[in-house]
């Protein structure tokens, strides 16, 4: 068996791990800038009199996540806290071993036989998205392989990748770029 180096995407931000999307909220948010403002729009006196727009940004990376929708400064923090996870997941990449690597504890738990159940709107859903496309990445964008090394099937891989469209337009950005067909969404 030859040696071939892990593939970095050099439009990613490339961090050690832990990747930042894994992390514990607190653990995260110690590497954040946090602000908090107003937001023109519908939502009433309350909304457009109190600060309870929030941008969390993310030191190292520069990532930022936002929200605003609501009327509560605290809703809307959790909110942003989970736009910055996401975005995280999608833009940065750390470097895992391309043949070698082990699912995380998350992955584990999370898995079920070769089938990966995860809502898009659930607190694990960056953190899996994180692991499946650094692994995805290191591949040079092979599902089938990255499949199997995260003991799911394709279909399972793909599907989560799908739920997130800026997550799949990158990954589908990069197959291209390695000569392979798009996914079909």
């Amino acid at each position: 068996m030859t040696y071939r180096p892990p593939f970095v995407d050099e439009k990613s931000i490339t961090v050690q791990p832990p990747h930042p999307a894994t992390l514990e909220d607190d653990e995260l948010l110690k590497h954040c800038e946090i602000e908090t403002g107003r937001i023109s729009g519908p939502g009433g006196q309350h909304r457009n009199k109190v600060d309870t727009a929030v941008w969390i940004t993310h030191t190292p990376t520069g990532v930022e996540g936002h929200a605003g929708e609501r009327r509560s400064q605290i809703q809307n923090r959790a909110r942003a806290l989970f736009r910055l996870k996401l975005k995280l997941a999608i833009k940065v990449r750390t470097i895992v071993s391309r043949d070698g690597h082990l699912p995380s504890e998350l992955w584990k738990r999370r898995r079920q036989g070769e089938k990966l159940p995860v809502n898009p709107e659930h607190e694990d859903y960056p953190g899996l998205l994180a692991e499946a496309l650094d692994v995805v990445t290191v591949r040079r964008y092979d599902l089938a392989g990255a499949a199997g090394i995260l003991g799911v099937t394709m279909s399972q891989l793909s599907r989560l990748i799908r739920h997130e469209r800026h997550a799949f337009a990158k990954v589908n950005e990069g197959r291209e770029a390695c000569g392979l067909t798009r996914l079909r969404s």
